[in-house]
């Protein structure tokens, strides 16, 4: 007898299978459809390449660099053609047998393979990626004849060149290889092709200018992989040419003079501001950093111990000593403080009320009965501390906040820094301490906490020789296309120091005349054969402090514990051209060591700008 058939139960299987069936054949269509998404919209441009087998590429066209110039058009910063070599990885089978030949073949070595490694996840796929820089056409031809490797191209390209090596060099700036930084940064598509920026100085201030507009080209490859066409779709467009106010023969004679101790100085004219020189010391051969710089190289850099990477002149932050004293000298006249006749006697040190410390002159046997004319020129201490008590730390600190003392200069240049104008507030907030009585005598001579840069010095004696004209200095004097279109660099406008008796003006200017010509002046060996008239300051910033019963002597003092040497000035003072500021760290008193380097430079430069005295005079 047959058994009874269980069709429900078979039903049931059935109808399992079938969802079975159906979970399996969804699965596979939706794998099949990411699939077809994967190759059609995701990789596209991949699987585009790999179907044309790379014949048809559409390639970045990277601009010419504009050059950097002096005032004069002498050759800053510039380019030279060279060729380098690149490498495709995804035409490649084994990228680790091809670093082998060309290691076999000396022209990579591991360093390149390293540096090669580090920068592949900053290129898009099928990109042509650098490996080695500035190879020699005889290198490059001879390698293009002999070439066997697949994915692996000489280009040519434009090598940026520094002509004068260190000279101006914090100025200048260098061009390395983009970061991953620098990629996300910058325009992608203007720098598709770009490999090098500007990374320091006017190099990255200016990168947009000098950079230029990138172009694009199609080109068609064989089989084989080589270049058999080439085709301009959009023609690039070159960098503009940047000339600043610089005028490199002063610069070539500040670095000589400066003798690269440690040290800054800057020049400026005091009619728009316009930087003439601007120097710091030591400095650095920027060519080291445009093929990129060895690591050895670069760590030697960083340690050593005279700092050549510091640009002194914008970021190098000092007392500024004496050379603050006409500013607080005008402050006490323009709030009644003092009067021109006021006189009081110096015996070589000062004393608060109910204070035991004493506050030392820098002549320790006193200047005797000075007053504010004579207070500047001979740089008597003890006036100072008197005048800086009868004025507080506030209204010091609201006049020389005049003067931009505290705040950025707001120098065409990236990095700057705005040191230190102390008040109540700021010791507050940094120090959570009050202030204190004799904090603002030594403020009163430029010590304790105020520190400012070279540059800010020759900004601040740019004001006094304008007679409170408070400008803006800067490096870009005008860019120019390659077809000698000129943009005019646009200037910030000049602030006015707010002054209620203009002939206070008169008065610090005839002290620091005083300084130069004063039979008892700071500066007065500086008069001697001078063919411009010439108003200064001199300045001596120490670095610690001394007990009020010890002596300083230099000698028994290590080197980078002495005293910096400071000076200002501006000439001429009847006709004002430019005014100067210079510092050398650790030289000891600015009378004897910054002020004749001043002395020199301005020569130099009134022997090419002669003032109408010279002229009538020869």
């Amino acid at each position: 007898m047959d058994k009874i058939a269980n069709t429900k139960r078979e039903r049931k299987v059935f109808r399992s299978r079938i969802v079975i069936a159906s979970v399996f054949m969804i699965a596979m269509a939706l794998l099949l459809i990411y699939r077809l998404f994967n190759l059609q919209i995701i990789n596209y441009d991949y699987y585009t390449e790999e179907a044309l087998g790379n014949q048809l590429q559409i390639l970045p066209i990277t601009p010419i660099r504009g050059d950097i110039l002096d005032r004069n058009g002498k050759v800053l910063a510039t380019n030279k053609l060279s060729y380098r070599l690149t490498i495709t990885p995804e035409k490649i089978d084994n990228i680790n047998d091809t670093f082998i030949e060309l290691q076999i073949s000396e022209l990579i070595d591991e360093k390149d393979i390293e540096r090669f490694n580090k920068s592949l996840s900053r290129y898009k796929e099928f990109h042509n990626i650098p490996i080695k820089y500035n190879l020699s056409e005889s290198v490059a031809s001879g390698f293009l004849v002999e070439n066997q490797l697949p994915g692996v191209e000489i280009e040519p390209y434009f090598h940026r060149v520094y002509p004068n090596g260190s000279s101006s060099s914090h100025i200048i700036g260098y061009v390395s290889s983009m970061s991953k930084e620098d990629k996300d940064y910058y325009d992608k598509n203007n720098y598709a092709g770009t490999t090098f920026v500007g990374k320091t100085g006017i190099e990255k201030q200016h990168e947009e200018l000098l950079h230029g507009q990138s172009g694009e080209k199609q080109i068609e490859r064989n089989v084989n992989g080589r270049v058999v066409d080439s085709q301009v779709i959009k023609p690039s467009a070159p960098g503009q040419d940047i000339y600043l106010n610089i005028d490199l023969d002063l610069q070539l004679a500040a670095e000589s003079l400066l003798d690269y101790s440690r040290g800054a100085l800057a020049l400026i004219d005091v009619n728009d501001g316009s930087i003439l020189s601007l120097v710091s010391t030591p400095a650095f051969n920027p060519n080291w950093f445009v093929g990129g710089i060895s690591i050895d190289r670069y760590q030697q850099l960083k340690k050593d111990k005279e700092l050549p990477l510091f640009d002194r002149s914008i970021k190098g932050l000092y007392p500024p000593g004496s050379t603050i004293k006409p500013m607080i000298a005008l402050a006490g006249l323009e709030l009644n403080k003092i009067t021109v006749k006021d006189q009081i006697f110096c015996p070589g040190y000062y004393k608060l009320a109910d204070y035991s410390r004493k506050f030392n002159d820098w002549k320790r046997y006193g200047h005797g009965h000075v007053d504010v004319i004579e207070g500047v020129a001979q740089s008597c201490d003890v006036f100072f501390y008197d005048l800086a008590y009868k004025l507080g730390i506030d209204n010091i600190h609201d006049s020389l906040a005049h003067f931009q003392f505290g705040n950025k200069t707001g120098v065409d240049l990236p990095g700057e820094l705005g040191g230190i104008l102390p008040s109540r507030e700021w010791k507050k907030i940094n120090k959570d301490e009050p202030w204190y009585r004799g904090e603002t005598l030594i403020t009163g001579i430029g010590q304790g906490f105020m520190t400012a840069s070279p540059l800010q010095l020759a900004v601040a004696t740019t004001a006094i020789a304008n007679k409170g004209q408070l400008l803006s200095p800067q490096l870009l004097m005008h860019s120019q296309t390659k077809n000698g279109e000129i943009y005019e660099y646009e200037k910030n406008p000049a602030h006015q120091i707010p002054i209620k008796d203009i002939n206070n003006w008169d008065l610090i200017i005839e002290s620091m005349k005083q300084v130069i010509y004063g039979k008892l002046g700071t500066a007065r060996r500086l008069n001697h054969k001078l063919t411009y008239t010439l108003a200064g300051k001199t300045g001596t910033a120490q670095v610690f402090g001394l007990d009020p019963e010890e002596e300083y002597i230099a000698e028994n003092i290590e080197e980078k514990l002495r005293d910096h040497a400071l000076f200002t000035a501006f000439a001429p003072i009847e006709d004002p051209q430019v005014a100067i500021a210079v510092i050398v760290e650790n030289a000891g008193s600015g009378s004897s060591k910054a002020a004749p380097l001043a002395k020199a430079l301005l020569d130099v430069y009134f022997s090419k700008n002669p003032t109408k005295e010279n002229l009538s005079s020869d």
